[in-house]
């Protein structure tokens, strides 16, 4: 018995020429349809140059568009003139121009013999298959199609939806349920002689003339009616991305196609010099039974089409902005951000810089300017700091920041005189760690000199602000880490609250700390506060301070660090 091979050829001749020899070479006959729209002059340089290889031969040509019927008839005509002219074959195997034999043929012919009556041809009814693509599933059966999904998309859609609303439905012919699968097939002698012989294929033509995409469609129904016995399978590797488009294979993927096992694959890029050098190589004396298994490597196509679909977290490209329901993070990293600590300990950020080893910026978000650490003018990723150009898209520039520092944890101070649009792109990031000591804001001003009716102002100002981001994180959903504290409640226990954040943080903190920063002076902010509120201003944000703290204060004056006593 033989194996013969049936080519649809359009494009990159030569590769397809170089196909056709080997497997001439290997002892196959093979029927070549070379599309109508290559040109005269390519067709005939193809033929030249596979004139030396007597079992190849040229079907009838017809001009193929994709989805339409006239695929299938190249098909039908190609198999027709292998069957009369090649007595000795008993099975056809289906093939692109840019498929490419992955094994020995040997080994393919020794699969099929052994496989003698079966058909193989992935054949699966509709409501079984979940990759058909663009909406028509049923509908591809029971509706018309006479316009070209590609060059005429307009009156494509126009008459699917004059057709949906006015109820029409074709009739499917008895005797058959149509079937899905893909294009590549192996098929017995029998069933295709079958097929291309029936006494009703008028009929089953004349259907699947107007039903969309016949090309996986027509074998693959028919199939089902004349064949004993049918794997429901393709012996070709052919995969499609999300969008039902094809892969293409390239160079770097010769080792994942030799762990595949299969015997062919589509679709090769025509410069993949390197795999057409690995796999077009001379037979070997033994064929061995390896059963090819295309789920090897599922799992990394499966990987790269969620990276696709989803991209990676953090990475925000023009080809391809997140959607608002993605679940993925919206940043690359984990980070921290500080609200109060810098006005309520003095040079907070060297201190935690030292502490931690992480890079610990100023205010972001400050309405002036980017405080980079160190106060660099220009950061990784050439993000400057400019509050113009970061205002622009401050989410966008947040994510930037953290995808160009992966691997190094980042900190910065925010406060509610910073500019808010980012907060609550903050609070929805599962990365952002958020620590807030609230009422903070108004130690600065305690200790500002400005006229204390500007201070009222300010103060009222920023509370409004703060009120209203701590309303936000407490109501909405919230996917960041957040503690808050306020004033009053932290300076209780300092050293335990900035433990606890150290905990969190990680990175070179392995011992109890015995010291915090230094804190500012707050001797009579109970009563900077009471004055606030006598002049209409009511500072709640702070919690509860007395109005005279003399004592306590007294008993920081010889030592304003608090330690840790053990």
């Amino acid at each position: 018995m033989s194996l013969g091979f049936v080519m649809l050829v359009h494009e990159a001749l030569d590769r397809a020429a170089d196909v056709a020899r080997h497997l001439h070479q290997a002892g196959k006959p093979v029927v070549i349809h070379a599309d109508l729209r290559v040109s005269d002059t390519d067709f005939s340089w193809l033929k030249r140059k596979l004139s030396d290889c007597e079992d190849i031969i040229f079907s009838d040509r017809k001009r193929c568009d994709w989805g339409s019927w006239s695929i299938v008839e190249a098909t039908q005509i190609a198999s027709k003139l292998m069957l009369d002219r090649f007595d000795r074959v008993k099975h056809v195997y289906l093939a692109s121009g840019s498929c490419l034999p992955l094994r020995p043929i040997d080994e393919l012919q020794a699969y099929v013999d052994a496989r003698a009556e079966t058909d193989f041809i992935e054949s699966v009814t509709i409501d079984e298959v979940d990759w058909t693509m663009g909406g028509l599933d049923q509908e591809r059966f029971t509706m018309r199609f006479p316009f070209s999904w590609k060059r005429q998309r307009r009156l494509f859609d126009a008459y699917v939806e004059l057709q949906r609303r006015l109820g029409l439905k074709r009739k499917i012919p008895d005797g058959i349920t149509p079937h899905l699968g893909s294009q590549w097939w192996c098929l017995s002698r029998a069933t295709l002689s079958a097929i291309l012989g029936s006494s009703d294929r008028e009929l089953y033509e004349r259907y699947f003339r107007q039903v969309w995409i016949p090309d996986e469609s027509f074998f693959q129904t028919l199939a089902r009616r004349y064949s004993s016995a049918i794997e429901s399978r393709s012996l070709t590797l052919s995969k499609f991305d999300f969008q039902g488009k094809p892969h293409v294979f390239y160079d770097d993927h010769l080792q994942l196609l030799r762990r595949s096992d299969c015997f062919v694959a589509r679709k090769i890029w025509p410069e993949a010099q390197g795999l057409y050098d690995a796999f077009l190589v001379a037979e070997p004396s033994e064929a061995k039974r390896v059963e090819p298994n295309p789920l090897k490597i599922d799992k990394l196509f499966s990987r790269a089409t969620e990276r696709r679909m989803r991209g990676r977290a953090g990475l925000l490209m023009q080809g391809r902005y997140p959607k608002p329901e993605n679940d993925i993070y919206p940043t690359a990293n984990r980070y921290s951000v500080f609200q109060g600590f810098d006005f309520l300990f003095e040079e907070f950020e060297d201190w935690l810089s030292r502490r931690t080893g992480n890079r610990v910026h100023g205010h972001l978000f400050s309405r002036e300017r980017v405080a980079f650490a160190g106060g660099a003018q220009l950061f990784n990723g050439c993000l400057s700091d400019s509050a113009a150009l970061r205002d622009y898209n401050p989410q966008a520039f947040l994510s930037n920041l953290i995808w160009n520092t992966r691997g190094e944890h980042q900190c910065f101070m925010f406060g509610p005189s910073d500019a808010q649009e980012v907060m609550p792109f903050i609070s929805a990031d599962q990365n952002a760690q958020l620590s807030i000591i609230s009422g903070a804001w108004a130690i600065p001003l305690f200790h500002s000199d400005r006229p204390f009716t500007e201070i009222r102002k300010e103060a009222a100002f920023l509370q409004r602000v703060e009120a209203k981001q701590l309303s936000a994180l407490r109501q909405s959903p919230v996917k960041a880490r957040v503690k808050m504290w306020s004033l009053a409640e932290f300076i209780e226990d300092p050293m335990e609250r900035l433990q606890m954040i150290l905990d969190e943080l990680g990175g070179g903190v392995q011992r109890r700390l015995s010291e915090v920063p230094k804190m500012a002076d707050l001797s009579g902010f109970g009563a900077f506060l009471q004055k606030l509120k006598n002049q209409g201003m009511s500072p709640y944000l702070m919690g509860d301070f007395p109005m005279f703290d003399e004592v306590t204060q007294a008993e920081r004056q010889d030592d304003p660090r608090p330690f840790l006593v053990k």
